[in-house]
């Protein structure tokens, strides 16, 4: 699987993930197709997604059994550690933590891992 391929993998595992949990209607750049997602994000997406892919294969699968909240937390802080490399000064909501994700996103972040996992193992 290419670079590409893996980003699109956690970017469409976030649009589905937005559209089941966000309550009411997501912003537009929430559930944006891939093709308008800013050039930074994908690298982000497909760095997050590298991050879960060598934690499954250096735990040997075992990750997998994690629970969903320690599979969103995973994703989080991957993502959060992303926000820092690619802005000096990200915005308070890019870097907010685990405790203060709203419950969508904390399912996202989980459903993302899931997805991964799916692909990977």
């Amino acid at each position: 699987m290419t670079q590409d391929e893996e980003a699109r993998v956690f970017r469409e595992a976030w649009i589905a993930g937005v559209r089941a949990h966000f309550p009411g209607e997501p912003k537009p750049g929430y559930v944006a197709p891939w093709d308008d997602t800013p050039e930074w994000e994908r690298r982000a997406a497909g760095a997050v997604f590298d991050q879960v892919r060598q934690f499954l294969g250096l735990s040997e699968g075992h990750a997998a059994r994690l629970t969903r909240e320690q599979k969103g937390r995973f994703v989080a802080i991957c993502w959060t550690a992303q926000m820092y490399r690619h802005f000096e000064n990200p915005k308070p909501g890019y870097v907010a933590d685990w405790a203060d994700l709203p419950d969508w996103q904390k399912e996202t972040d989980a459903d993302i891992f899931e997805a991964i996992e799916k692909t990977v193992l």
